[in-house]
Protein backbone atom coordinates (compact mmCIF):
# COMPACT_ATOMS: atom_id res chain seq x y z
CA UNK A 1 0.00 0.00 0.00
CA UNK A 2 1.67 3.18 -0.60
CA UNK A 3 1.93 6.05 1.49
CA UNK A 4 -1.06 8.47 -0.26
CA UNK A 5 -3.22 5.06 0.03
CA UNK A 6 -2.91 4.12 3.68
CA UNK A 7 -3.32 8.27 4.80
CA UNK A 8 -6.55 8.33 3.29
CA UNK A 9 -7.52 4.46 5.03
CA UNK A 10 -6.56 6.31 8.44
CA UNK A 11 -8.47 9.10 7.77
CA UNK A 12 -11.46 6.65 6.97
CA UNK A 13 -11.14 4.88 9.27
CA UNK A 14 -11.01 7.69 12.21
CA UNK A 15 -13.57 8.85 10.63
CA UNK A 16 -15.65 6.03 11.07
CA UNK A 17 -14.71 5.97 14.62
CA UNK A 18 -15.52 9.11 15.46
CA UNK A 19 -19.18 8.46 13.91
CA UNK A 20 -19.71 5.71 15.40
CA UNK A 21 -20.06 7.35 19.60
CA UNK A 22 -21.90 10.20 18.32
CA UNK A 23 -24.28 7.62 16.57
CA UNK A 24 -24.70 6.03 19.94
CA UNK A 25 -25.04 9.14 21.47
CA UNK A 26 -27.71 10.19 19.39
CA UNK A 27 -29.67 6.87 19.94
CA UNK A 28 -29.47 7.76 23.65
CA UNK A 29 -30.62 11.49 23.35
CA UNK A 30 -33.68 10.45 21.27
CA UNK A 31 -34.74 7.72 23.56
CA UNK A 32 -34.66 9.63 26.34
CA UNK A 33 -36.24 12.94 24.64
CA UNK A 34 -39.53 13.38 26.23
CA UNK A 35 -39.46 10.54 28.47
CA UNK A 36 -40.25 9.37 32.49
CA UNK A 37 -37.53 7.80 34.43
CA UNK A 38 -39.09 6.57 37.26
CA UNK A 39 -36.91 6.21 40.30
CA UNK A 40 -38.45 4.06 42.43
CA UNK A 41 -37.51 4.38 46.75
CA UNK A 42 -37.48 1.52 48.22
CA UNK A 43 -39.09 2.92 51.41
CA UNK A 44 -41.44 5.57 52.87
CA UNK A 45 -41.39 9.50 52.24
CA UNK A 46 -39.05 11.12 54.72
CA UNK A 47 -36.59 8.69 55.43
CA UNK A 48 -32.79 8.49 54.12
CA UNK A 49 -33.91 6.43 50.89
CA UNK A 50 -36.17 8.74 50.05
CA UNK A 51 -33.85 11.77 51.24
CA UNK A 52 -31.16 10.58 49.19
CA UNK A 53 -33.26 9.17 46.13
CA UNK A 54 -35.05 12.39 45.74
CA UNK A 55 -31.55 14.66 46.00
CA UNK A 56 -30.44 12.92 43.17
CA UNK A 57 -33.63 12.94 41.29
CA UNK A 58 -33.64 16.64 40.94
CA UNK A 59 -30.49 16.66 39.12
CA UNK A 60 -29.37 13.56 37.43
CA UNK A 61 -31.52 14.23 35.02
CA UNK A 62 -30.43 17.45 33.89
CA UNK A 63 -27.03 15.18 32.89
CA UNK A 64 -28.63 12.30 30.90
CA UNK A 65 -29.00 12.81 27.35
CA UNK A 66 -32.09 14.18 26.20
CA UNK A 67 -32.90 15.38 29.97
CA UNK A 68 -35.39 13.35 30.38
CA UNK A 69 -38.24 14.02 33.79
CA UNK A 70 -37.34 11.96 37.02
CA UNK A 71 -40.59 10.77 38.89
CA UNK A 72 -40.26 9.69 42.43
CA UNK A 73 -42.10 6.38 43.07
CA UNK A 74 -41.85 5.07 46.68
CA UNK A 75 -42.34 1.35 46.89
CA UNK A 76 -41.52 0.66 51.02
CA UNK A 77 -41.53 -3.24 52.24
CA UNK A 78 -40.51 -6.08 53.37
CA UNK A 79 -36.71 -4.00 53.88
CA UNK A 80 -36.56 -3.09 50.66
CA UNK A 81 -37.46 -6.77 49.00
CA UNK A 82 -41.27 -5.40 47.28
CA UNK A 83 -38.50 -2.48 45.55
CA UNK A 84 -35.81 -5.05 44.56
CA UNK A 85 -38.66 -7.67 43.11
CA UNK A 86 -40.40 -5.07 41.41
CA UNK A 87 -36.77 -3.63 39.33
CA UNK A 88 -35.94 -6.77 38.51
CA UNK A 89 -39.45 -8.97 37.66
CA UNK A 90 -41.76 -6.17 36.61
CA UNK A 91 -40.14 -2.70 35.87
CA UNK A 92 -39.36 -2.21 32.23
CA UNK A 93 -35.98 -3.16 30.79
CA UNK A 94 -35.37 -0.46 28.84
CA UNK A 95 -33.29 2.30 31.17
CA UNK A 96 -36.45 4.50 31.90
CA UNK A 97 -35.72 2.86 35.72
CA UNK A 98 -33.54 3.54 38.51
CA UNK A 99 -33.80 2.89 42.29
CA UNK A 100 -31.39 2.90 45.36
CA UNK A 101 -31.54 -0.81 46.18
CA UNK A 102 -32.11 -1.54 50.06
CA UNK A 103 -28.67 -2.20 51.49
CA UNK A 104 -29.21 -5.20 53.31
CA UNK A 105 -30.10 -7.11 50.04
CA UNK A 106 -26.36 -8.01 48.98
CA UNK A 107 -26.32 -10.07 52.22
CA UNK A 108 -29.22 -11.16 51.58
CA UNK A 109 -28.62 -12.81 48.21
CA UNK A 110 -25.11 -13.98 49.29
CA UNK A 111 -26.71 -15.71 52.05
CA UNK A 112 -29.82 -16.72 50.31
CA UNK A 113 -31.53 -15.33 54.09
CA UNK A 114 -35.20 -14.72 52.68
CA UNK A 115 -37.45 -17.15 50.31
CA UNK A 116 -39.84 -13.90 49.28
CA UNK A 117 -36.68 -11.86 47.81
CA UNK A 118 -36.43 -13.32 44.09
CA UNK A 119 -33.86 -10.41 42.21
CA UNK A 120 -30.75 -11.38 41.86
CA UNK A 121 -28.58 -8.08 42.39
CA UNK A 122 -25.98 -9.71 39.54
CA UNK A 123 -27.82 -8.99 36.51
CA UNK A 124 -28.58 -5.35 37.80
CA UNK A 125 -27.09 -2.59 36.46
CA UNK A 126 -25.04 -0.83 38.76
CA UNK A 127 -25.21 2.94 38.29
CA UNK A 128 -22.92 4.07 41.58
CA UNK A 129 -23.13 4.54 45.24
CA UNK A 130 -24.11 7.72 46.33
CA UNK A 131 -22.71 7.15 50.71
CA UNK A 132 -20.98 4.55 52.46
CA UNK A 133 -21.54 5.78 55.84
CA UNK A 134 -20.90 3.79 58.18
CA UNK A 135 -23.84 1.89 59.98
CA UNK A 136 -24.55 2.96 63.45
CA UNK A 137 -26.53 1.13 66.26
CA UNK A 138 -27.99 3.50 68.63
CA UNK A 139 -29.73 3.99 72.24
CA UNK A 140 -32.03 6.77 73.26
CA UNK A 141 -31.06 8.89 75.79
CA UNK A 142 -33.68 7.87 78.27
CA UNK A 143 -32.22 4.07 78.14
CA UNK A 144 -30.21 2.43 80.73
CA UNK A 145 -27.41 1.51 77.54
CA UNK A 146 -25.30 4.02 77.60
CA UNK A 147 -22.34 1.79 75.90
CA UNK A 148 -21.36 -1.00 74.07
CA UNK A 149 -20.53 -2.45 77.26
CA UNK A 150 -23.74 -1.56 78.37
CA UNK A 151 -25.09 -3.54 75.37
CA UNK A 152 -23.19 -6.54 76.63
CA UNK A 153 -24.86 -7.05 80.29
CA UNK A 154 -28.19 -5.44 79.53
CA UNK A 155 -31.07 -6.21 77.46
CA UNK A 156 -31.94 -3.29 74.88
CA UNK A 157 -34.99 -3.17 73.23
CA UNK A 158 -34.05 -2.09 69.87
CA UNK A 159 -36.20 -1.25 66.31
CA UNK A 160 -35.97 -2.68 62.90
CA UNK A 161 -37.73 -2.69 59.84
CA UNK A 162 -38.08 -5.72 57.56
CA UNK A 163 -36.29 -9.69 57.28
CA UNK A 164 -33.97 -8.25 54.29
CA UNK A 165 -33.02 -4.83 56.19
CA UNK A 166 -29.80 -4.44 57.36
CA UNK A 167 -31.41 -3.09 60.74
CA UNK A 168 -32.35 -6.39 61.73
CA UNK A 169 -29.23 -8.22 59.97
CA UNK A 170 -26.69 -6.21 62.14
CA UNK A 171 -28.05 -6.09 65.93
CA UNK A 172 -28.61 -10.17 65.60
CA UNK A 173 -24.77 -10.78 64.42
CA UNK A 174 -23.64 -8.46 67.40
CA UNK A 175 -25.63 -10.74 69.64
CA UNK A 176 -24.56 -13.78 68.18
CA UNK A 177 -20.91 -12.95 67.84
CA UNK A 178 -20.29 -10.06 70.41
CA UNK A 179 -22.51 -11.48 72.78
CA UNK A 180 -24.38 -8.61 73.15
CA UNK A 181 -28.18 -8.53 74.50
CA UNK A 182 -30.17 -6.56 72.35
CA UNK A 183 -33.80 -7.58 71.41
CA UNK A 184 -34.80 -6.77 67.99
CA UNK A 185 -38.45 -5.15 67.64
CA UNK A 186 -38.58 -5.99 63.99
CA UNK A 187 -41.64 -5.08 61.07
CA UNK A 188 -41.92 -1.25 61.04
CA UNK A 189 -42.44 0.14 57.97
CA UNK A 190 -39.74 1.95 57.74
CA UNK A 191 -36.65 3.91 59.63
CA UNK A 192 -38.59 6.88 60.07
CA UNK A 193 -41.06 4.71 62.45
CA UNK A 194 -38.53 3.36 64.17
CA UNK A 195 -37.43 6.51 65.08
CA UNK A 196 -41.16 7.48 66.35
CA UNK A 197 -40.99 4.55 68.35
CA UNK A 198 -37.87 5.09 70.01
CA UNK A 199 -39.16 8.82 70.74
CA UNK A 200 -42.29 7.27 72.40
CA UNK A 201 -40.64 4.91 74.86
CA UNK A 202 -42.15 1.90 72.55
CA UNK A 203 -38.28 0.79 71.66
CA UNK A 204 -35.27 1.55 73.87
CA UNK A 205 -33.12 2.27 69.95
CA UNK A 206 -32.45 1.89 66.26
CA UNK A 207 -31.08 -1.27 65.38
CA UNK A 208 -28.93 0.48 63.05
CA UNK A 209 -29.05 3.51 60.41
CA UNK A 210 -26.19 5.25 58.70
CA UNK A 211 -24.72 8.26 61.13
CA UNK A 212 -24.58 10.72 57.47
CA UNK A 213 -28.67 9.68 57.52
CA UNK A 214 -29.44 10.86 61.71
CA UNK A 215 -27.04 14.00 60.29
CA UNK A 216 -29.32 15.07 57.61
CA UNK A 217 -32.78 13.59 58.55
CA UNK A 218 -32.52 14.35 62.00
CA UNK A 219 -29.80 16.71 63.01
CA UNK A 220 -31.87 17.49 66.59
CA UNK A 221 -30.88 13.79 67.89
CA UNK A 222 -27.85 14.67 67.56
CA UNK A 223 -27.04 18.35 68.21
CA UNK A 224 -29.29 17.63 71.59
CA UNK A 225 -27.48 14.13 71.98
CA UNK A 226 -30.87 12.68 72.02
CA UNK A 227 -29.15 9.40 70.85
CA UNK A 228 -26.20 7.53 72.46
CA UNK A 229 -24.07 5.64 69.52
CA UNK A 230 -23.23 2.29 71.01
CA UNK A 231 -21.45 0.58 67.73
CA UNK A 232 -20.45 1.65 64.73
CA UNK A 233 -20.01 -0.98 61.72
CA UNK A 234 -17.79 -0.24 58.71
CA UNK A 235 -13.87 -0.40 57.14
CA UNK A 236 -12.58 2.66 59.05
CA UNK A 237 -14.27 4.70 62.27
CA UNK A 238 -16.52 7.75 61.21
CA UNK A 239 -14.09 10.72 62.06
CA UNK A 240 -17.51 11.77 64.12
CA UNK A 241 -17.32 9.25 66.74
CA UNK A 242 -13.50 8.42 67.18
CA UNK A 243 -14.75 6.44 70.80
CA UNK A 244 -17.88 4.37 69.35
CA UNK A 245 -16.48 0.84 69.10
CA UNK A 246 -15.96 -0.30 65.46
CA UNK A 247 -17.36 -4.07 65.28
CA UNK A 248 -14.23 -5.19 63.27
CA UNK A 249 -11.94 -4.43 66.43
CA UNK A 250 -13.95 -5.76 69.17
CA UNK A 251 -14.90 -8.98 67.37
CA UNK A 252 -13.01 -12.05 68.50
CA UNK A 253 -10.38 -12.88 66.52
CA UNK A 254 -11.95 -16.25 64.76
CA UNK A 255 -14.63 -14.53 63.78
CA UNK A 256 -12.74 -11.52 62.33
CA UNK A 257 -13.32 -12.44 58.39
CA UNK A 258 -16.85 -11.97 59.58
CA UNK A 259 -17.04 -9.05 60.70
CA UNK A 260 -14.68 -7.91 57.20
CA UNK A 261 -17.47 -8.94 54.98
CA UNK A 262 -19.94 -7.31 56.87
CA UNK A 263 -17.88 -4.11 56.99
CA UNK A 264 -17.69 -4.41 53.12
CA UNK A 265 -21.60 -5.16 52.88
CA UNK A 266 -21.96 -1.54 54.64
CA UNK A 267 -19.72 0.33 52.39
CA UNK A 268 -22.59 -0.75 50.00
CA UNK A 269 -24.76 2.29 51.76
CA UNK A 270 -26.86 3.69 48.95
CA UNK A 271 -26.33 2.09 45.67
CA UNK A 272 -28.24 2.86 42.63
CA UNK A 273 -28.85 0.56 40.03
CA UNK A 274 -31.03 0.02 36.68
CA UNK A 275 -32.95 -2.67 35.38
CA UNK A 276 -31.56 -5.82 34.10
CA UNK A 277 -31.07 -5.76 30.31
CA UNK A 278 -30.93 -2.21 29.74
CA UNK A 279 -28.95 -1.51 26.83
CA UNK A 280 -25.37 -1.17 27.41
CA UNK A 281 -25.69 2.20 25.76
CA UNK A 282 -28.20 3.31 27.95
CA UNK A 283 -26.30 2.15 30.80
CA UNK A 284 -23.08 3.70 30.33
CA UNK A 285 -25.22 6.92 29.79
CA UNK A 286 -26.35 6.61 33.45
CA UNK A 287 -23.50 5.90 34.75
CA UNK A 288 -21.85 9.34 33.16
CA UNK A 289 -24.93 11.40 34.27
CA UNK A 290 -24.25 9.81 38.07
CA UNK A 291 -20.67 10.89 38.08
CA UNK A 292 -21.90 14.56 36.56
CA UNK A 293 -24.75 15.29 38.89
CA UNK A 294 -21.50 14.37 41.91
CA UNK A 295 -19.49 17.35 40.56
CA UNK A 296 -22.77 19.40 39.49
CA UNK A 297 -22.62 22.66 41.68
CA UNK A 298 -26.39 22.71 42.36
CA UNK A 299 -26.17 19.27 43.90
CA UNK A 300 -23.23 19.58 45.74
CA UNK A 301 -25.00 23.31 47.14
CA UNK A 302 -27.76 21.45 47.87
CA UNK A 303 -26.58 17.97 49.63
CA UNK A 304 -24.65 20.13 51.94
CA UNK A 305 -27.68 22.03 52.87
CA UNK A 306 -29.28 19.18 53.56
CA UNK A 307 -26.67 17.87 55.51
CA UNK A 308 -26.45 14.14 53.33
CA UNK A 309 -22.73 13.36 52.92
CA UNK A 310 -21.98 12.49 49.40
CA UNK A 311 -18.95 9.58 49.60
CA UNK A 312 -19.55 7.52 46.46
CA UNK A 313 -18.39 4.91 44.51
CA UNK A 314 -18.94 4.52 40.81
CA UNK A 315 -20.89 1.74 38.93
CA UNK A 316 -17.77 -0.46 37.89
CA UNK A 317 -16.28 -0.51 42.02
CA UNK A 318 -20.08 -1.31 43.26
CA UNK A 319 -20.03 -3.99 40.91
CA UNK A 320 -17.04 -5.38 42.04
CA UNK A 321 -18.33 -4.82 45.33
CA UNK A 322 -21.61 -6.53 44.74
CA UNK A 323 -19.91 -9.23 42.77
CA UNK A 324 -17.30 -10.10 45.39
CA UNK A 325 -20.08 -10.24 48.50
CA UNK A 326 -22.13 -12.36 46.93
CA UNK A 327 -19.45 -14.69 45.16
CA UNK A 328 -17.58 -14.70 48.46
CA UNK A 329 -16.30 -17.97 49.65
CA UNK A 330 -19.68 -20.71 50.65
CA UNK A 331 -17.69 -21.26 54.18
CA UNK A 332 -17.36 -18.25 54.65
CA UNK A 333 -20.88 -17.16 53.72
CA UNK A 334 -22.52 -19.96 55.66
CA UNK A 335 -20.54 -18.90 58.97
CA UNK A 336 -21.92 -15.35 58.06
CA UNK A 337 -25.55 -16.85 57.66
CA UNK A 338 -25.48 -18.10 60.74
CA UNK A 339 -24.43 -15.00 62.39
CA UNK A 340 -27.12 -13.45 61.22
CA UNK A 341 -29.70 -15.89 62.21
CA UNK A 342 -31.17 -13.79 64.93
CA UNK A 343 -32.35 -16.44 68.18
CA UNK A 344 -36.05 -16.57 68.96
CA UNK A 345 -35.62 -15.16 72.13
CA UNK A 346 -34.38 -12.09 70.98
CA UNK A 347 -37.23 -10.94 68.18
CA UNK A 348 -40.22 -9.23 68.99
CA UNK A 349 -42.55 -8.03 66.49
CA UNK A 350 -43.77 -4.42 66.15
CA UNK A 351 -46.82 -3.03 68.13
CA UNK A 352 -49.45 -3.70 65.00
CA UNK A 353 -47.68 -6.21 62.91
CA UNK A 354 -48.97 -9.36 62.42
CA UNK A 355 -46.59 -11.75 62.84
CA UNK A 356 -45.31 -13.01 59.49
CA UNK A 357 -46.74 -9.72 58.13
CA UNK A 358 -44.12 -7.34 58.07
Amino acid sequence: MNAKLFRMTLCALGAILAAAPAQAADAVTDFYQGKTIRMIIRAGVGGGYDQYSRLLGRYIGRHIPGQPTILPVNMPGGGGIVAANHVAQIAPRDGTILSMVGQGLVVDQALGLNSSFKADLRTFNWIGNLSKSNQITVAWHTSKTKSYQDALTRETLIGATGAGSISTQLPAFYNNILGTKFKIVHGYPDGRDVDIAMERGEVEGRGTNPWASYRAMSPRFVSEKLITPLLQAGLKRDPDLPDVPLIIDVTPPESRPLAVFMAKAVSVGRPVATTPGTPKDRVAALRRAFDATLIDKDFMREAEAQRAEIDPMDGDELERTIADLIGAPADLRERVKIALEPKARDMAVAPGVKEGKE
